[in-house]
């Protein structure tokens, strides 16, 4: 071959890869200024008193934060949080609609009427393996292998009932038109529930939806978001048993073809988008060594940063579950998905009127004591010890270099709805998330202090909604003309997906009785902290100093 032949195959070879790089064009042009209405002296009297409301209710929202920290509770096993929380607003006016969706631990309470119809939402679900002793510096779980609350799920929900009880009795008195719903993220973890809750029509009449997640900072961001979606797949092939000495030849192992399923997507995420993410656990991996296994399974995450884009990993997945089955000889039962998540979007005009109520609310004052745990658990892990953070988060627009992430499911509420993520500071910065060190600062006066400001910067917002129906109007306009001017939803789920609502009962069921002997109880101790006995902070003391 030539040199000249040579030449041409790569200049080639080289445009055949441009679709697959990423391109960065010149930078977008700034948005057109959007000039949210303006509170005058009536809406920041009512502020003001909702804000001073949230403040008297810091005891009861300690108790909610302390007690839901204490359940530990799976995705889909919610269900002493359910009882609990349902109980509360059940108490304090709300009806109530149970097992929606078709979800047994997933619930829509409603109070007030007519319009704008505001939903607030946050999620419910702990992480496996993380219990862990709240206020203590270093790994000292409550239960060794049990779940726990190690990203923060515990202060959302009490976080959006505090606000909704400050603004309902505004409401009452005012005589202000307006319903209240508040919504679980149930096994958000598994990003299981916010698309079926889509499917169900559950959001159909609602006019805004404001969502709230823990962070260690506190503010929030429009526009297309960092991270990505994802579809949630598992893979379940069946093969033949034999004996595996006596006559292996007589067998076909379905665990063969998971591990061949994982080795060919092993050697083409190569050669796939540098923002995608992938991971898999073997769910089913065979009975015992010396029986060719029949069955095996194994469970996928396929992220992208795009709707088209997702689907086009989860077909690559499919093709390598194929291919798999035909080389070991084996089965491909049809797939299951068991979750989904658009990529987010956050609305401009929410944004900015949030992002004013959080100004206005400022970040919480920390204590030597909070700064001591932060730094302590920071050493601990090797990271820079900087502390609990002492400034708000700016404002943050879409995202333009979007190298992927996590995901959430309440992208799929984004794009049918107009919606915010108040991000709220209740946690320590600069932890790995998902593990046990997310947990140790939840029941403690770092999160009470974090989810009471959150409170107050979303009970704010709603009144905004409340008494400036143009912002409600500003927030649909960019919705329509703006973000889905050129995007349309399409569900994920297919048509016959359902709940996966089995999940995580085996765990659950494992840990459940132990954890019971954990469970705070309000009546008889101030904090959880009291309750467990544990000085805060509890850190390791330094060498020299016994």
């Amino acid at each position: 071959m030539n040199r000249r032949v040579l030449v041409a195959l790569a200049v080639a070879a080289a445009v055949v890869s441009v679709p697959h790089a990423q391109e960065i064009g010149p930078p977008p042009a700034p948005p057109p200024p959007m000039n949210i209405p303006k509170d005058d002296a009536r809406i920041e009297k009512l502020k003001a008193e909702a804000v001073a409301d949230v403040e008297r209710m810091q005891v009861q929202t300690q108790q909610m934060v302390d007690s839901i920290f204490s359940f530990g509770e799976l995705g889909f096993q919610e269900t002493e949080t359910h009882r609990y929380v349902v109980d509360i607003l059940r108490k304090n006016g709300f009806t109530v609609q149970e097992g929606i969706a078709g979800i047994p631990t997933a619930f829509m309470a409603s109070w007030g009427s007519g319009k704008p119809v505001i939903a607030l939402g946050s999620d419910i679900d702990g992480i496996p393996q993380s219990s862990q002793k709240p206020g203590v510096a270093y790994h000292d779980p409550l239960i060794e292998g049990a779940p726990g609350h190690g990203e923060g799920h515990n202060s959302g929900v009490p976080l959006n009932i505090t606000a909704a009880i400050a603004v309902k009795k505004i409401m009452e008195r005012e005589k202000l038109p307006g319903t209240i719903r508040i919504w679980p993220g149930t096994a958000e973890e598994l990003v299981g529930t916010k698309a079926y809750f889509i499917r169900a029509g559950l959001f159909k009449d609602v006019d805004v939806a404001l969502f709230a997640h823990v962070d260690n900072t506190f503010g929030v961001s429009w526009g297309d978001r960092e991270g990505t979606g994802l579809v949630s797949v598992e893979y379940a092939f069946r093969g033949e048993t034999a004996h595996a000495a006596g006559s292996p030849w007589r067998g076909r192992s379905a665990l063969d073809a998971v591990e061949l399923m994982n080795a060919g997507w092993n050697y083409r995420r190569e050669h796939l988008g540098l923002e995608h993410r992938s991971h898999y656990v073997i769910t089913d991996g065979g009975d015992q060594p010396n029986v060719v296994p029949r069955s095996a399974a194994v469970w996928y995450y396929f992220r992208q940063t795009t709707y088209p884009k997702i689907k086009e990993l989860w077909q690559t997945g499919d093709t390598i579950a194929k291919g798999a089955a035909m080389m070991a000889g084996v089965e491909l039962l049809p797939t299951r998905v068991l979750g989904s998540a658009w990529p987010q979007h956050m609305n401009r005009a929410l944004a900015l009127a949030a992002h004013a109520n959080i100004q206005k609310v400022g970040m919480p004052v920390w204590s030597d004591a909070d700064q001591t745990l932060a730094k302590a658990l920071q050493k601990e892990l090797g990271g820079r010890e900087q502390g609990m953070a002492s400034r708000l988060a700016e404002l943050q627009g879409p995202v333009r270099d979007n190298r992927g992430g996590g995901s959430d499911d309440i992208g799929d509420i984004s794009w049918n709805v107009p919606t915010i993520t108040l991000r709220y500071p209740a946690n320590i910065p600069g932890l790995p998330g998902h593990n046990w060190a997310n947990a140790i600062a939840m029941a403690t006066p770092i999160a009470h202090k974090g989810t009471t400001a959150g409170a107050k910067a979303q009970a704010m917002t709603m009144l905004d909604l409340l008494t400036k129906p143009e912002l409600v109007k500003m927030a649909w306009d960019y919705f329509r003309d703006v973000q889905t001017k050129e995007i349309k939803y399409e569900p994920i789920l297919r048509a016959d997906d359902k709940p996966a609502v089995e999940m995580n009962r085996n765990t659950m069921g494992k840990y459940r009785e132990q954890m019971k002997k954990f469970y705070y109880d309000p009546a008889k101790y101030k904090t959880y902290l009291e309750q467990l006995g544990i000085a805060y902070p509890t850190v390791k003391k330094q060498a020299g100093n016994q």
